[in-house]
């Protein structure tokens, strides 16, 4: 939800189409998407009630349209799986031993969502100006280009995030693979480690919703009545509007 709010903030276009394009990933098309959804799971397969993948999103190919749902799906199951870990941390009162900040002494036993609502209005800026900032750096069209890449309605990586090596100060680390582990992967165990993280991104997603709708309506989801969800009755569905204002 943080990347759909920020996105039309942070985009500057397309990368225009190039010569690389050509290289574009198989499954920018809708066989190839068939094929990596029977890979994903091959239970389920290919599954689109919808018919959203034949869509040509703001009237562009459907090559790009399957590129951008591509995107969203893992960049959507990264936010899910870093919020079903934090959910976790946070309803257990785990927390770093010094305040947020001077005076912002935010008590224990809160469900995660009431802690966000506790949490100052200066902290939710940093938060979000942070998100602001790599949905800009994502969809930077020169920053793609300098990596040697393009962008993911182009033909370019769903899910690719650019090196910092364009940032005018010096950055230690990158935010994929900071510590380079994957840096000598053969391009086959990247493609089967895109496809693990896909179904944990899915799986968050699901895991994720399923705490925010028991904490809603206690007993709303099987297995979750007795674990000890705290219960939360402020709108999840309006984050900002305990104490965020624009102006």
């Amino acid at each position: 939800m943080l990347a759909l709010s920020v996105s039309p903030l942070s985009f500057h276009g397309v990368a225009p189409v190039v010569k690389s394009a050509a290289r574009a990933s198989a499954s920018m098309d809708l066989e190839g998407l068939k094929t990596t959804a029977k890979e994903l799971n091959p239970v389920v397969g290919f599954w689109d009630p919808l018919n959203i993948s034949g869509g040509e999103f703001w009237g562009d190919s459907n090559a790009a349209t399957i590129g951008f749902l591509r995107e969203s799906e893992i960049k959507h199951g990264r936010v899910a799986m870093a919020g079903f870990v934090g959910y976790i941390v946070h309803a257990n009162d785990i927390r770093f031993p010094w305040a947020l900040s001077k005076g912002a002494e935010i008590p224990t036993g809160l469900s995660p969502q009431a802690l966000w609502d506790a949490i100052p209005e200066a902290g939710k800026w940093q938060m979000i100006l942070t998100i602001a900032f790599f949905e800009f750096w994502r969809e930077n069209s020169y920053i793609l280009e300098k990596d040697g890449q393009t962008h993911y309605m182009r033909g370019g990586k769903p899910g690719y995030m650019p090196t910092f090596d364009q940032l005018p100060h010096p950055v230690p680390f990158n935010l994929y693979d900071p510590f380079k582990f994957s840096k000598s992967a053969t391009a086959e165990k990247k493609a089967k480690g895109l496809l693990v993280e896909v179904n944990n991104g899915r799986l968050a997603m699901i895991g994720l919703m399923g705490f925010l709708s028991e904490a809603a309506v206690p007993g709303s989801v099987p297995g979750l009545a007795g674990v000890g969800i705290r219960p939360y009755d402020g709108n999840i569905m309006a984050p900002f509007d305990a104490n965020f204002h624009l102006f």
